[in-house]
Order: structure tokens, then sequence, then C-alpha cells
């Protein structure tokens, strides 16, 4: 049994401060504000809580009335995973779109001006970059939010990125720790496995992360996943080996170590939560993140009591729940700190040489990022009022369905009367037959991953050679069509430089 060195309200409220729950609604319910009171150090935003930028700042000045240093975080990718613009689609690129143009200024400047509108905004923690190498084609829940599948390129656009967010006072969370990339299985649905050997590991998934951590990040989030050459038992985000003995002891990392979502299958269906959350904190985690699914009070307060029996009954030492509270308490420190300075309202902050300044960086990196390829014939831009068939696969669960995607949008407002129609695992033949005489402009996201898209495609094509397609999500497939237009991402602005191109105004 563990001496108890702290009277239990000292180690009810370590066992607060670790958390990062969510909540439901666009205000700070009471049971919220009120466990803030007794310790709650971290909140968690999702696209359910943020309507618009007004509002979301009078939701953090909410939180920090009650307690100024809590931490506000926040999943936002950028790219295809949005929460500031979940019903509009992002203003920025993803990570492929970046990667793709291999130019770190220009990631820098995005992740600067994205970093200073969420500091703006009150949100000081941001769970990204993305710093997985997507080594596996078919991985169905990184893809595009990856800077690619070479290791070097991942680091560099990893360390720029960081650079860019932390620059204006928004701590960097780099994920999924120690590489989610070479997986064919989502960790929301169920536990990846990687059977690689530890010269794998080194040379590619962990090359990131090593220069995130030389770049100082402050925070590193772990991945639900088993990595057999590290721990053949437990996955990534309970592993003793993997957070305390690679991450800390090996990489020296001495920041934030945050898990991903403690409700996701992977470690939930096997685990279960609670005794989930214990593992993580036992094995080296410092801050359980949970509220992408279970966001109420009830959640919380299990999380809470689990950590404390924990302690009392000697699983968890208390010294280790105390350590991760504390750096809990740093990271907040720092946030707060920088809001004091105002570094994230500085004027013109995301202005870097050989870039465009401010709100229109993402526009400018949206438009760098497009691959054009001709077909054989010469290509007439489209002049008319076309139609646009999006063929839609299943969103994963980190991406949602709330985010509008495609061109369709677009493409409207540079030819009034354009419309749209959304095909699923169904023949070319409804989308001709909707198309009418008009231009048709195909829509396709992972064609590769796809058979019945590709089938559909093919048909569609056959019939319709002058068919413009629009690729996006990973470029893996021989582009086709009379134009074939690879954006490396579906964010709205992915989706503005496709249209220029489709009307022959963009590349």
């Amino acid at each position: 049994m563990t001496t108890l060195v702290h009277g239990s309200d000292t180690l009810t409220r370590d066992a607060l401060t670790v958390l990062q729950p969510g909540f439901v609604g666009t205000t700070a319910p009471d049971w919220l504000l009120r466990r803030i009171g007794e310790g709650l150090s971290s909140v968690g935003l999702f696209g359910r809580n943020i309507v618009t930028p007004e509002q979301l700042t009078a939701l953090t000045a909410q939180l920090r009335a009650e307690r100024d240093d809590v931490l506000v975080a926040i999943d936002e990718e950028g790219g295809d995973v949005t929460r500031l613009e979940v019903k509009q689609g992002s203003s920025f690129p993803g990570n492929y779109a970046l990667g793709s143009v291999d130019d770190v200024e220009l990631t820098r400047a995005v992740a600067r001006e994205l970093g200073r509108r969420l500091a703006q905004c009150g949100v000081d923690l941001n769970w990204a970059p993305s710093a997985d190498v997507n080594s596996n084609a078919e991985n169905p829940v990184i893809g595009v939010r990856s800077f690619g599948p070479d290791p070097d390129l991942v680091a560099r656009h990893t360390v720029a990125y960081v650079d860019g967010l932390q620059g204006v006072g928004v701590a960097a969370c780099t994920k999924h720790f120690p590489g989610h990339g070479d997986t064919n299985v989502d960790s929301h649905d169920a536990l990846p496995r990687i059977d690689v050997d530890l010269a794998t590991l080194h040379a590619r998934e962990l090359v990131p992360f090593r220069a995130a951590v030389a770049a100082g990040t402050k925070a590193v989030m772990s991945a639900h996943i088993l990595l057999s050459a590290l721990d053949p038992h437990r996955p990534a985000t309970l592993s003793p080996q993997i957070l305390t003995g690679l991450l800390r002891q090996e990489l020296g990392f001495e920041g934030l170590i945050v898990t991903d979502g403690m409700e996701m299958q992977a470690v939930s269906a096997t685990y279960g939560i609670e005794r989930g959350s214990v593992l993580a904190i036992a094995a080296g985690a410092d801050a359980i993140c949970v509220g992408g699914g279970l966001c109420d009070e009830d959640t919380v307060l299990r999380l809470r009591d689990a950590l404390v029996n924990a302690v009392r009954t000697g699983e968890l030492p208390e010294e280790r729940l105390a350590d991760a509270a504390a750096r809990v308490r740093a990271l907040a420190a720092w946030t707060q700190a920088h809001r004091a300075r105002g570094a994230g309202s500085v004027p013109g902050a995301a202005v870097q040489e050989g870039t465009a300044p401010g709100a229109d960086i993402g526009l400018v990196a949206a438009r760098r990022a497009l691959r054009v390829t001709r077909g054989e014939r010469p290509y007439t831009p489209v002049t008319g009022t076309p139609y646009v068939a999006s063929f839609t696969p299943v969103a994963n669960f980190a991406v949602g369905d709330e985010t509008p995607w495609g061109i369709a949008a677009e493409l409207e407002r540079l030819l009034p009367g354009t419309e749209t129609g959304s095909y699923d695992e169904s023949s070319a033949d409804s989308a001709l037959a909707d198309a009418g005489e008009r231009r048709v402009v195909a829509v396709v996201r992972d064609l590769h991953r796809h058979p019945w898209m590709i089938r559909a495609l093919d048909a569609l094509l056959a019939a319709r050679p002058d068919t413009v397609v629009v690729e996006m999500g990973l470029n893996e497939a021989e582009p086709r069509g009379a134009l074939h237009i690879a954006t490396h991402g579906a964010a709205r602005v992915c989706g503005c430089a496709a249209a220029e191109a489709v009307v022959g105004t963009g590349a």
C-alpha cells in the first residue's frame, strides 16, 4: 500500500488536473465550471462547441473567469480535420498539401496564422501537428493528415509547424507517438498492430518525433497502437516501455504527454476508460484526453475517482500522479505567460519572407499545392453550368461527416447554376442521368483505396471523356480525365483552388 503523503484534497485536485474532458454546448455548463474550481486544469473543445470566433472567444473567457490558468485545448489540424470551421471547411490546407509543396517557410507561416487565430479566441493548446509518416497508402485514418511518406520531409515540416504555433503562444501537441502511419486499421474502431523491427521504427516512425522533441514541442500525444518490437502486450498509450523508456528516457522529452481519446475502441474495448486511464498515467502519460464521444460530468467523476482509488490501493504511485499534474500546471503557466504578453494578437504575425501575409496564406498554400495533369486532348475550361458528381467514401471519425468537402460550392461561386450530387457504391449511371448534357466534374477522395469508386469513375470517363477529375485525398492513382487536379486534401481552400483550375483562372 502506498503511503499517502498529501491529503485527500490534494490527491483529488491532482486527479482532476490530469484530465482533459469535453462537454456539450457553446457555453460552459455549470458542472464544468464547478469542477474547474475544484482543480480541473484543462478543457477540450470540439466542433460541437464552436459557432463563430466571437462565440468561441466568449466561451474561453467564461472558462478563464473561473480560473485564469485553465488550458483550453482543441483538435485543429487544418485541412480535413477542423473544429474552428467545422461547418464551412478549413481556411488552411492540411499537412499533405503542405508536404507536397515542401516549403518549410510556407508551412511555418500557415501554422503561425492558424495559431494566431486560435490565440485570439483564447485557445492555447492545439492537438497538432500529426508527425506520422504515412508509409502505408491504405491507411484509413492518417492519409492526408500526414505531411507524406518520407521521414525527413515529415520531420522538417513538423518542426516548422511546431515553430509556427508556439511562436504565437499556442502549445503544439505533436502526434501520434510513436507513429500511426503504417497501419491499415483505424484506432477509433480497433487496435492497430505494427510488426516491424526496431531498426525500421527508428529510421522511419521516430525521425519526426525526435526532431519535434529537439525543436521544443510542448506536448506529445500518444497513439493507441501496438508496436510488437517495443511492447508486445500493451498499446503505446499504456506502455511504460514506450512512454517512459522511449519518449522520456531515450528521446529526452520533458514536456506534457497527452493520450489520444480514451474512449477510442483500441483502448476502451479492452481496458475500459477507467482502467485505461490509470494504466496510461502509470505508464508515463500526464494528461487524459476524453470527450470526443463521452462528454458529460459523470465521465469526469468516473476518471477522477478511478485515479484516486488507484493511488489509495497502491496500483498508481502517488508521486507519478503528482508529477503528471505538475507537468500540466507547468504548461498552463507557459501559455498563461504568453497570453499576458499578448503574443497571439501581434499584428502581421503571420508574415513570412517569400510567402503571402496574414489571412490569405491558406489559399496561397492551397494554390501552390495543386498538381494539374492535362489529358491527351487540349483542355477546354468549363464555362457553362457544370454538374459536380462527388463520389463519397465513409468519413473516418477524426474527420467526421459534419465538415463539407468538394468543389461544388466554390464552382457555384464562379459559375452560378452549378449543381451537385453525392454518390456512394452505385454505378456511374445515376451520375450520368443527373448530369444530363452538362459538363461533368467528378470529385473523388482516396480513389486508390476504393474499388467501387474506380469502377464508377472508369464508367463515367468512358461515357464522357471530357470529364474533369478532382482527387481530394491521397494522390496515388494514375491521373485520368480531360483534366486531373490533385488538391492533396479536402479543405475548403483546396476546393477553391481546384475550382479556379477547372474554369481556367488558376493553375
